[in-house]
C-alpha cells in the first residue's frame, strides 16, 4: 500500500499522522508519502518524516502516486476531481451532514471512509477519533472560558475578602462534557450538568459535578451512546430548568449534538438575556447550528455583556497532542485494512470496516448514511 498523507488547509493546524506514527506504518510494510509541509503547523518538520522512512512530495505528485489518501478534513477545491475511482479517501467528513459530498463520491465510484462514523463499540474504542478530539475540545473549552471570564474560577480566601467560585453549567455529558467537568473542577469551579441520558449520571457525579435531572427523557440504547430527539413536553420542562440554571451561571459550555441533525437548541436568546453580564458561553456544537440561539460558527458574539464563542475546532488549538491522538486512532483503524504484506485488504465482513466505509464501487455501505441519502 502507498499511503499519501496530505497537508490540511485553512486554519487547521493538526496533521493526520505525526512522524512517530508514520514509523509504525513503515513497520506494517506500508510506504508513506508525505506532502511537503504537511506537519509544520503541528511542529513536525519534513526532515522528521524522512527520518522515519517517509518520502516528501508535492500535492500533485501524491495524487498521482498514492493508493490511499489520508487527511483530517474532507477534500477541498479541485481535490475531489483529482481522486481516481481506484483510490481510497480516508478522512472525517461528517457524511450524515454533508450528503452532497457523499453523492459526489458515489457518482465518481470512489472508495471513502469517514473516521467520525467508526462504530462506538468496545472493540473500536482505540479507533474512536470523536472521543479523542472531544477530550481535547472539552479541556480547551474550559481554558478558553477561564481566560475570558472577568472573575476567578476557584474560591479564594484572602485578606481582601472571600472570592466565590465560578458556577459552570455544562449542557451534554458526552466525552467533551465529561472532560469539561473534570477540567472545571480541577480549576475549582462548581459544576452543574444537564443530559437527557440518565446513564451518565454516575459519571458526572464521580467527576464532582451535580447532575440536574429532568424527568421524562427518551433514551435509545441503539443510538450508540448519543442523545436522541425528545418529546415536546420534555423539551419544555428541560428548557425551563436550563433557563433557571443559566441565569445563575458564570460559564455555560454547550456540547450537545445529534448525529446527522441540527444541534438541539438548548439556550435560546431569552435565556441569554437573563444571564449575568460578564458571563461566557462556549458552544462546541457551533458547526451544526449551535446549542445557543445566538451562536455563530467560528465567531465571537457579545450580547448584552454575555460573550458567546462558537468554536467547532478546539483540537486545532492543541495541534501536537490532538494530532498524536488522531494518528493513533487512524493507525488502529488502518490495521484492519492492511494485509500481511502491506497491501490494501478491505474486509467488509468486519463490522468496523463496513460501518466506517461510506462509499465503495458506486454503493453506500454505511446503513445510516444510506438511509439519509435515500430520503434526500
Amino acid at each position: 500500500m502507498i499511503l499519501g498523507l496530505l497537508k490540511e488547509y485553512g486554519t487547521e493546524t493538526r496533521v493526520a499522522l505525526l512522524p512517530e506514527t508514520v514509523k509504525a506504518f513503515s513497520e506494517l510494510k506500508v510506504e508513506v508519502l508525505v506532502e511537503k509541509g504537511a506537519g509544520e503547523n503541528a511542529f513536525a518538520a519534513d526532515a522528521d518524516y524522512v527520518a522515519v522512512g517517509a518520502k516528501i512530495f508535492s500535492r500533485a505528485d501524491l495524487f498521482s502516486k498514492a493508493e490511499v489518501f489520508l487527511q483530517i478534513q474532507p477534500p477541498a477545491g479541485d481535490d475531489i476531481q483529482k481522486i481516481k475511482n481506484s483510490q481510497v479517501w480516508i478522512s472525517a467528513f461528517n457524511p450524515l451532514w454533508d450528503t452532497k459530498l457523499v453523492k459526489t463520491f458515489l457518482e465518481k465510484g470512489i472508495t471513502s471512509f469517514s473516521l467520525d462514523l467508526i462504530p462506538r463499540t468496545t472493540r473500536a474504542q482505540a479507533m474512536d477519533i470523536l472521543s479523542s478530539m472531544a477530550t481535547v475540545a472539552g479541556y480547551q473549552a474550559v481554558l478558553e472560558a477561564a481566560a475570558q471570564l472577568p472573575t476567578f474560577f476557584p474560591m479564594f480566601m484572602t485578606a481582601a475578602g472571600t472570592i466565590r467560585p465560578a458556577n459552570v453549567l455544562i449542557l451534554g455529558a458526552g466525552v467533551a462534557g465529561l472532560q469539561a467537568i473534570a477540567t472545571s473542577r480541577k480549576l475549582g469551579a462548581q459544576v452543574q450538568v444537564f443530559d437527557v441520558r440518565s446513564a451518565v449520571k454516575e459519571e458526572v457525579k464521580s467527576l464532582g459535578g451535580k447532575f440536574v435531572e429532568v424527568e421524562g427523557a427518551i433514551e435509545d440504547k441503539a443510538a450508540g451512546g448519543y442523545a436522541v430527539e425528545q418529546s415536546e413536553e420534555f423539551k419544555k420542562k428541560q428548557q425551563q430548568a436550563i433557563n433557571d440554571h443559566a441565569a445563575k451561571a458564570n460559564v455555560v459550555i454547550c456540547t450537545a449534538q445529534i448525529p446527522g441533525k441540527r444541534a438541539p437548541l438548548l439556550l435560546p436568546k431569552e435565556a441569554v438575556d437573563a444571564m449575568q453580564p460578564g458571563s461566557v458561553i462556549i458552544d462546541l456544537a457551533a458547526s451544526t447550528g449551535g446549542n445557543c440561539g445566538l451562536t455563530k460558527d467560528n465567531q465571537t458574539v457579545v450580547h448584552k455583556g454575555v460573550t458567546i464563542i462558537g468554536q467547532s475546532n478546539y483540537p486545532a488549538k492543541k495541534p501536537v497532542d490532538a494530532s498524536r491522538m488522531f494518528g493513533k486512532n487512524v493507525l488502529n483503524f488502518m490495521k484492519l485494512i492492511i494485509g500481511k504484506e502491506g497491501e490494501i485488504n478491505l474486509n467488509f465482513e468486519d463490522e468496523i470496516v463496513k460501518g466506517t466505509c461510506i462509499t465503495n464501487k458506486g454503493e453506500i455501505y454505511n446503513e445510516r448514511v444510506k438511509s439519509i441519502i435515500s430520503n434526500t
